[in-house]
């Protein structure tokens, strides 16, 4: 399938959370385990993809407006 490229975020992510699912079962023979395998990298690059693109969009906000990106740990939040 070569839709990763209309893929959103969520149903990237979706997908991906579906296939880690089913790796874990070990049903299937080993040729479509390495296929779901592959399909998952796949959606793991392209939900990277989507967070880095969405990192440079905060970044360049923060630039111009008067907040700064949240650079500390995340359990330091609440």
């Amino acid at each position: 399938m070569n839709d990763l490229p209309s893929l959103t975020f969520e149903q990237a992510l979706a997908e991906l959370q579906q296939i880690v699912a089913e790796l874990e079962q070990g049903d299937g023979d080993l040729a479509a385990g390495l296929a779901r395998y592959e399909r998952g990298m796949q959606l793991a690059r392209r939900c990277n993809d989507l967070l880095d693109q969405a990192e440079l969009r905060v970044r360049e906000l923060a630039a111009n407006g008067s907040e700064h990106p949240f650079t500390g740990p995340l359990d330091s939040r609440t």
